[in-house]
């Protein structure tokens, strides 16, 4: 039986949002790494030397709140030619919370991000507040592979998520937070390395 950890997202959790975004219809050989949570000291910084040293790009999903905190470290993603979502302002629960309150808290977000891109924390939505975001706009972006790097897994085991469901047009989900980093930094460098021998390229969405 397969592990919890391993799972990916299944086409019936795709039909729950059907206008989001799990992964892209690319052409060419390119995927697109992506990272919740940052900007934060530290792992993020290591995140954005690691992508420097391959030359790719990626999309970071911020929480606002992080950003004001970090305001150094989100210039730096932008100058560096990586793209930003909006990742809610105070990482909040979407079952959890009122509809007009999360859009409060997604538009407080978006003053520091001035970008349309949306990922829900946690990946969670109401149908509700699914609905009223698209009304407004934003382009909500799900993901095709998670990487589990947030939870207790062994390193190789987030590798291998990674690797084994990865394909053509994949958005690949790490996190750039505390509980990720022993995994993030033994998984990323090595996806990296895996796909580019494999002819692939990374691009920000």
């Amino acid at each position: 039986m397969l592990s919890r950890l391993t799972l990916q997202p299944q086409k019936a959790l795709r039909l729950l949002y059907p206008k989001a975004i799990w992964n892209v219809k690319a052409v060419s050989q390119t995927l697109y790494l992506t990272f919740d949570d940052g900007p934060i000291p530290g792992l993020t910084e290591w995140v954005l030397d690691t992508l420097r040293d391959y030359n790719v790009k990626a999309t970071f999903f911020c929480v606002g709140n992080n950003i004001l905190n970090n305001r150094v470290i989100f210039e730096r993603i932008i100058s560096e030619g990586h793209s930003v979502g909006n990742h809610t302002f105070n990482h909040i629960k979407g079952f959890k919370t009122k509809t007009t309150d999360y859009l409060i808290d997604t538009e407080r977000c978006e003053t520091f991000t001035n970008t349309k891109l949306f990922r829900p924390p946690y990946g969670q939505l109401k149908k509700s507040q699914y609905r009223k975001l698209l009304l407004n706009g934003y382009k909500i972006i799900m993901w095709d592979v998670i990487s589990y790097d947030y939870e207790n897994i062994k390193p190789e085991t987030c590798l291998k998520n990674v690797i084994k469901n990865v394909k053509n047009g994949s958005i690949i989900l790490f996190h750039d937070n505390v509980k990720a980093e022993t995994r993030i930094k033994y998984a990323l460098p090595k996806t990296i390395e895996h796909f580019l021998k494999l002819n692939y390229k990374f691009a920000a969405l």
